[in-house]
């Protein structure tokens, strides 16, 4: 049997169970142990794939059925070559974008490639009807996916009291074949904290390393990790034959984003593209789909450096958590003047959530103090205390007549902000999958900005245009 096909996923009964910290743990054994494994995290999640990358030093990226079709999720999968692949879920095991269907869900995925799933459950504060949630669950599981269960924030003693019960009576209602894996104890120690927008991000955590270090132990002392392996051996050849021959993708992918042809162009163009504390949002497929098409992507910092890069043909100002830096944005006065004659000199721009924040005139941290950024907008932005038009969106259409937004009509995305603008522009009309519609988005002949986080493969179109203008700029300026 091949390995390309060693995958588990980490699912659980809701948010909060312990996911990262059992996906983590478990990605730390398998790179100690030699396998070299990559991870993917399931949803319209930037900050796990974050942990993954910078903390444990694996590649990640996102699976979402939303956002991506079917080809494009196994095309991700496919990537992992002869590793063994853990794959986080997001929200509960069933949730999706409408709670009548698994749209969305983290089970769909795992239904689509046979992946098999690992339940996660949190222990806390309950007894007998741990049992109950467990079944409920599995009661659901259609795809029979399900082969491993984990406790987790449990005690010892508890475990083994709990755990023979478990075990007869889901062998009982014909669950035999789904594995007691063992348990992850309470341990507040080491857990990551979170704030208004999820977990706190890895390089706020001085100790993150020596954390994930104390979840990899606790998860070799109290996990059965050949248990793991051997459900993913299991499955490995029947995730092969549901997927077929998946050859073709990689040429298709490239057909359908085009490739980079210099023509009058002198070299290929640049693209400056914002990443640092305050900017890290950023889908590892948009970056790669823009390299595909010819760009050279240069990384700047608008908190550390002087300006953004003396060639850069655009500007890609990405989402992140600049209310948490306002002082240090705001103080950078050259790094705001480098932007602001970037695009007032005609510089194609995109800029999404906490970049389209960034271009305002001003912007309040959630004490009320205002903060002066960019200006390019004659808008500010408030804190509201709650999330605002939360969700996956998509762009219906759009009335700018020229430039990236002409193709942007069919482009995928969502929104994941407590900040609101006074002036959200009204270019393009947005609509939920339930049909809600809104207008939104600042847009003009070579830029793009609004608080939308778009998934630039559900329409390659708007990518190749948004270069096309980039392209433009090079050879006229």
């Amino acid at each position: 049997m091949s390995e390309t096909t060693r995958r588990i996923m980490i699912a659980a009964p809701s948010s909060g169970s312990g996911k990262t910290v059992f996906t983590c743990g478990l990605l730390r054994v398998l790179k100690d142990m030699g396998l070299e494994p990559v991870s993917y995290k399931c949803g319209p999640d930037y900050i796990d794939p974050m942990f993954h990358r910078q903390v444990l030093e694996i590649g990640s990226r996102n699976l979402d059925s939303y956002l991506m079709s079917e080809a494009q999720i196994k095309h991700a999968l496919g990537m992992s070559g002869t590793r063994p692949a853990v794959i986080e879920g997001v929200m509960g095991i069933y949730d999706g974008s409408d709670v009548s269907g698994l749209s969305g869900s983290s089970y769909e995925i795992a239904l689509m490639c046979r992946i098999p799933v690992i339940l996660c459950v949190d222990a806390r504060g309950t007894g007998r009807t741990l049992i109950s949630i467990i079944r409920g669950i599995l009661a659901d599981d259609t795809g029979h996916l399900i082969r491993g269960i984990g406790l987790n924030r449990i005690s010892p003693g508890f475990y083994e009291k709990i755990a023979p019960v478990l075990t007869v009576e889901l062998a009982d209602v014909g669950f035999r074949d789904v594995r007691l894996l063992g348990f992850m104890p309470k341990a507040d120690e080491i857990a990551i904290g979170s704030r208004h927008l999820g977990l706190m991000l890895p390089g706020e955590i001085s100790d993150i390393r020596d954390r994930i270090a104390g979840f990899a132990r606790l998860i070799n002392a109290h996990i059965d990790i050949d248990a793991i392996l051997q459900i993913m051996d299991e499955f490995g050849e029947n995730a092969e034959k549901a997927e077929g021959d998946n050859s073709g993708l990689d040429t298709m992918r490239t057909d359908t984003l085009g490739a980079f042809t210099p023509g009058a162009c002198t070299r290929k163009p640049v693209l400056a593209v914002a990443r640092d504390e305050a900017f890290c949002f950023y889908y590892q497929d948009n970056i790669e789909v823009l390299e595909q098409m010819g760009v050279e992507v240069r990384f700047f910092s608008p908190i550390h450096d002087e300006h953004i890069p003396e060639d850069a043909d655009g500007l890609l100002l990405g989402g992140g958590y600049p209310e948490l830096y306002l002082k240090e944005l705001a103080g950078n006065s050259s790094m705001l003047d480098s932007v602001r004659c970037a695009i007032r000199g005609g510089m194609p721009s995109l800029a999404e959530c906490g970049g389209f924040m960034y271009l305002h005139k001003k912007v309040y941290d959630p004490d009320g103090a205002g903060f002066s950024m960019a200006g390019i907008i004659d808008g500010e932005c408030r804190y509201t205390g709650h999330l605002v038009r939360f969700g996956y969106m998509y762009i219906k259409s759009c009335d700018e007549p020229e430039g990236p937004a002409t193709v942007i009509p069919g482009i995928r995305g969502h929104e994941f902000h407590y900040y609101e603008s006074s002036l959200n522009g009204d270019a393009c009309t947005c609509a939920k999958p339930n049909g809600t519609e809104w207008k939104e988005m600042i847009a003009d002949s070579v830029s793009l900005w609004g608080f939308p986080h778009l998934y630039y493969g559900s329409n390659p179109g708007f990518a190749k245009a948004f270069v096309n203008s980039m392209q433009a700029y090079e050879m006229n300026r």
